[in-house]
This record gives C-alpha cells, structure tokens and sequence, in this order.
C-alpha cells in the first residue's frame, strides 16, 4: 500500500517519468532502432533524481532500484523468454527471477545515485565531471550478467566508436554523461540567458567561471570527435595483408521439442538442411572457411571417446557430415557440439555419471575431414548453461550443468584445397546411416591435400563476446574474430541485434573484422571500423546464408589490448586525487 501510495504522488509520478525518460531514451538510442539523438538526454532522468533528493541516501537507493526494474522491463523485456524458454522455469517463478535479476544485475543505477550525491554535496561543482566519473566507478565496480554500458549507445556513433581502441565502452560512457550534464544545465532557458548575462557583466569572477566552463568542454568535444575522426581516417587506409572467404550457414536448428514434435525427425531434418544449404553455396564458389552457429546441431557431439559414448552424447553421423561438408569442398569447417571429460579423481574406466563434465564447445576441421583444435566456452550463462545453487537444477529441466573451459588459444585454420573433388558421385547425409566417419574420409582419400597452416582466428561463444576485459585475455594476432552463438532462446525480439551490437566494440579494440555466425538471426559480418559490411543482416528465426570476403588487417596491439582500462582507471583515480584536495583546502 505504502509503495501504490507513493506512486499515484506527485513525487511518486515525477519520479516514474524520470525512470522512464532514462529507459526509453536508452533503448531507442540503442539496436535495433539506431536513433542517436536521445542518447544524449537519456541521463537526464538520472540527473533529475539526484538533484531533488540529493544526500537522502535511502531514497537514493530506492530511486536506484526504480531506474534498474523500468530499464530492465523497457530494454532487456527479452530476459524474461530467456527464463521460461531457455531456463524452462514456469511463468510464477520467472516474474520474481526476471524482477530480481533487474535489481541486482542493475546495482548501477543506486550506485550512481549515491556517488555522484555524495561527490556533489562535499565538491559542490564541476558537476560534469562528477557525472562522468560516477558512472565510470558505477559501471566498473557493479556485477552484470548482461554488460551493458552506456558508451555502446555512443558507439553507434560511428567516428565517437573509434575512441574505444584506447577507451572501450567505458571511456564513451564517461563522455556522455560529461556532455550530457553540460545539456542538462541548459534545459532551462532562463539559466542560459542567466549565464549569458553574467558573462556579459564586468563580474571577473563569473566571466572566469564561464569561460573555463565553456573552454573545457570544447576542449572534451575536440578531443572525442578529434581523435575518432583520426583513428577513422587511419584505419580506413590499411590495406589488408590478405583477404579469406567465410561462408556463414545459418540453420535455425530446433532446441527443445515441449510442442510434440519428434526428435529425430527433425534432427534429421535439420542435417540433410545445412547439408543442402552448403552444398548449393559450394558448388561453384569454393570458400576458405563455412561456420556453422552455437547449436547448429545441437545435443551431440563428434569427438569420439569412451566418455562421450558413455554419455550417450557421440553420434557418428553427426562426425560423418562435419568430414563430408569439409571433404566435399575442400574447406575449414568450424562448427560447435556438447563435448565431455570427466574429474581429474576418476579412475580410468570406473567413473560414474558424477564424475562427467560437459563443455559448450567449437571445433575446426580442416579440408581433409579431420578433427583439429577446439575451444570449450570459458564464460557460461546463468540459467542456462548453469545455475548458482544446486538446488534450483530441480526448478529448470532445461538448464545445463556445464563446466567452464581453461584455454584461451586461437584455432587455427588450414589453405583450403584449390581443386573440385575427384569424385562424380558426392556423398550426403543419407549416406551416412551406412558410411562411418572412417568410411568418408577413405572414399575422399584421392583428394587429400597437404596440411598447411595460413592463419588463425580469435574463437568466441555467444555472449563471450560483450565481455571485453575477458576477449583482451586471448594471445597471439589473430586473422579474424569468429563469434558463433545461438539468440533463438529469445525470440522474435530486438536481443539479437543487442547482443550483436555490445560485441561490436571487440572489432575496434583489436582492429579485427567480426564473423558472427547465429543459429536463428542476426548474422553479419563486421568490419575493423566498427561497421557492419553492406548492412547485410541474416533474418531472424529462418535458415539462410550469409558470404563475404572478409580481410586480414595486419597485426597490431592496439592500446586498449595492451593497457586494458588504464586510462579509465587513471581518470578515476586523479579526479578523485583532485577533489580530495579541493575539499581538503575548502573545508
């Protein structure tokens, strides 16, 4: 009662606009809609709190929580289908998930609040600045499933993007609220002309005040604009060592089967579609490189071995295809399967179903058919890939209980086979009910080709890829950064082209093209710039393909591959140096 109370207030009304004017204004800057404008006046709701309950702490907090569920409910609604469809939990127990994971995966919004009112009633000025550093400690010190920061609205911003290559989201996201602050003291027409008139005046104080004001943020517009338009030019102009041909095959494989449909009918289904699919692209325009999504053929595995049998998770027809689809063409094929070992306490030959552990994993296999490296998926997704506690395994049947992969190698990738096949009748998936992985690589025997390594790529699995603290972990020069992930879980909704569009950074971080490979939409290639190529995305929910050239830029450590958050860890902590003082000397 106490909360409707409020809410039907004049407080309580003014307060919901002002979550919803962050909200709104947030998600229509952000993917799919691409409407930069209000990115700008997002933060207002956010200021606007602050201002009226500055240094009331507890309603601070309360405001925080009201900003983390609207923003939640209005950008990331998708979260919810995840629950139910990807977690499997029924709709009673989703809502309580759905609002809980608003609050604490959002302690950003409370945070926020508490800082920038604690650094404005002890500095009392240079609110700008504390708007940009306060969101800079809330976003770096505050846990997300999801890492969303409000410097990937910024980066649609094509040349303000390029400033992530020192910055990453981060450093835009401070640049925002810097700029965004300087608006929100103008929102007013009075204060301006107010402040008109005492720069006018003979005042030298106001006229100093002013002035510095006005000079500093020039000075941050030159600086972000100035060394994006710079990084644009300069990159633009990099001619690339080599160019590699990627055929990405979208499948829109089938995940769970609660509607009554059969198995394996449409696992088989499935294999002779992506057989068909690749076949036909083939046939006269070979490719160095075809990738296949996470989950493109989900449930099993191609690694033969005495665990995955005993998982009952090995199927040789699914290791049979992969060595068709390579061999036929003469191609890499990486493609993504279940893989299991089991706990390095078992005994040989004595273990038992406890003993398992599953991996979310990618494999390449090279033009002769045969298995190389693979990469187990470090970063897993909550509720769907694992939970915190035991005991809630018995709330989802759906959930995995997979275990984290260790390496952090690249895969590398092999010249493809320059030659048509040799053989006039080629094999199919119907073939291999009766020709084992064994039997397809005997038949292609003849056009075995010599082993030889030309480059390597970067191996990310779904939403690994936003995580940018985590994908500067990977060593070597990569050709390329591949993301394979699988968006079907969520549905006909705008979190495909948000998962895409906060993983989009990695290519300017690294100064690599993108090849993201999904099981149901968006897929797309994305260049060094930053830039999606031709704008060309994949459907969502259906089966097509997606082709390009996709360069090799010449390796480089960037600086934020080297240096990581330096540089927004040095503003942090010499604006806080700085105020410490000015307190110091004015109290």
């Amino acid at each position: 009662m106490k909360l409707l109370r409020f809410l039907i207030s004049r407080e309580g009304i003014i307060s919901v606009f002002c979550y919803s004017l962050t909200a709104v204004f947030s998600f229509l800057s952000f993917a799919p809609l691409n409407l930069p404008f209000f990115v700008w006046v997002a933060p207002f709701g956010l200021f606007l709190i602050e201002k009226r309950n500055r240094g009331e702490w507890k309603k601070l907090i309360y405001h925080g929580f009201g900003f983390s569920i609207l923003f939640y409910l209005v950008s990331f609604h998708w979260v919810y289908h995840m629950t139910t469809v990807f977690g499997g939990f029924d709709w009673y127990l989703a809502v309580p998930i759905f609002i809980g994971s608003a609050i604490l995966l959002n302690f950003k919004f409370p945070v926020y609040l508490l800082v920038f009112s604690f650094l404005a009633k002890r500095v009392g000025k240079f609110f700008p600045v504390i708007a940009s550093v306060s969101i800079l400690f809330a976003e770096f010190f505050t846990p997300q499933v999801f890492p969303w920061y409000f410097g990937n609205v910024v980066a649609e911003n094509q040349i303000l993007a390029q400033n992530a290559e020192y910055a990453s989201a981060y450093g835009l996201s401070a640049f925002l609220f810097f700029v965004s602050y300087y608006l929100f003291s103008f929102r007013k027409p009075k204060t301006f002309f107010r402040l008109l008139t005492n720069f006018l005046s003979k005042h030298k104080g106001f006229q100093k005040k002013i002035l510095f004001g006005g000079l500093s943020f020039v000075l941050v517009l030159i600086l972000f604009f100035g060394n994006g338009f710079y990084l644009f030019q300069k990159w633009s102009k990099v001619k690339p060592i080599s160019e590699r041909e990627v055929l990405v095959v979208q499948p829109n494989a089938p995940l769970e089967f609660r509607d009554g449909r059969n198995p394996v009918e449409e696992i088989r289904n499935l294999m002779t579609r992506i057989d068909s699919i690749v076949e036909r692209e083939l046939a006269e325009k070979p490719v160095d490189l075809v990738v296949l999504p996470e989950s493109g053929i989900p449930f099993f595995t191609t690694h033969d071995t005495e665990i995955t049998r005993y998982s009952r998770i090995y199927w040789h027809q699914f290791e049979s295809l992969m060595a068709i689809l390579a061999l036929r063409h003469g191609t890499n094929l990486f493609y993504n399967e279940l893989d299991a070992d089991v706990v390095p306490e078992a005994l040989p030959g004595r273990f038992s179903r406890r003993d398992v552990r599953m991996y979310n994993s990618s494999v390449l296999m090279n033009p002769n058919g045969e298995r190389r490296n693979s990469y187990q998926k470090v970063f897993l997704l909550i509720f769907g890939e694992y939970m915190p506690f035991e005991w809630m395994y018995a709330l989802s049947g759906q959930t995995g209980q997979f275990a984290p992969g260790t390496s952090l190698s690249l895969i590398p990738y092999y010249e493809a086979r320059k030659t048509p096949s040799s053989q006039t009748k080629n094999l199919h998936f119907e073939d291999t009910v009766t020709i084992g992985p064994a039997g397809v690589r005997e038949y292609y025997s003849k056009d075995k080709t010599e082993e030889k390594q030309i480059g390597s790529f970067l191996p990310l699995i779904c939403y690994e890829v936003i995580i940018s603290e985590f994908v500067r972990k990977f060593s070597g020069d990569p050709d390329f950064i591949v993301n394979v992930t699988n968006d079907k879980w969520y549905g006909n909704s705008v979190e495909t082209y948000q998962h895409h569009t906060l993983g989009r950074l990695r290519a300017i971080e690294f100064r690599k093209w993108i090849v993201r490979s999904t099981n149901s939409g968006t897929s797309v290639f994305t260049d060094h710039l930053g830039s999606n190529v031709d704008n060309d995305f994949t459907p969502i929910e259906t089966s097509a393909v997606i082709r390009k050239k996709v360069q090799v830029i010449p390796g480089e450590m960037t600086f934020y591959r080297l240096y990581g958050n330096l540089l927004s860890y040095l503003y942090m902590g010499i604006v806080g140096l700085v105020f410490y003082f000015y307190v110091k000397r004015n109290s």
